[in-house]
């Protein structure tokens, strides 16, 4: 199994997704620092908030073999700058959170659209709080 590096703005659902993928007890803990285990890396939100913290990204993303950018559907913002993955010289998935919350197939595809544009290539829709992971938006309100 690849080993990821979690990037994304505060509470877009980072931690959960690696809570999720590792079958722990699913519960809200802010990440204050760049937390290492080892099948993952989870970084703290600040780091793409903050521009000033790229380069420890860029640094952490040594230790890694993936790049997961989420982005919250709940989120209205584009966290990811344009262009934002190629930074790193791994390849980069764009996970959309939290879809069992969207208002509408327009928000998903919003938050879709902005990870494009920061250079994932493929976007996996997710919750993590309900088991959903698919690259189909049907699919998603299929099971809501």
């Amino acid at each position: 199994m690849k080993r990821p590096l979690l990037v994304g703005a505060v509470g877009c659902g980072k931690t959960t997704l690696h809570q999720r993928l590792t079958g722990a007890l699913i519960k809200y803990d802010k990440t204050q620092s760049v937390e290492f285990f080892k099948d993952a890396i989870d970084t703290p939100g600040e780091f793409v908030e903050h521009h000033r913290f790229y380069s420890a990204l860029s640094v952490t993303a040594a230790d890694v073999d993936l790049i997961l950018m989420l982005q919250s559907v709940l989120d209205r913002r584009q966290i990811f700058a344009p262009g934002f993955a190629t930074m790193f010289n791994k390849p980069v998935v764009g996970i959309v959170t939290k879809v069992d919350l969207a208002d509408s197939v327009t928000q998903i595809e919003a938050s879709a659209k902005y990870l494009r544009s920061a250079g994932a290539k493929t976007v996996i829709l997710s919750s993590a709080v309900k088991d959903i992971g698919t690259l189909n938006v049907e699919h998603v309100l299929e099971m809501k």
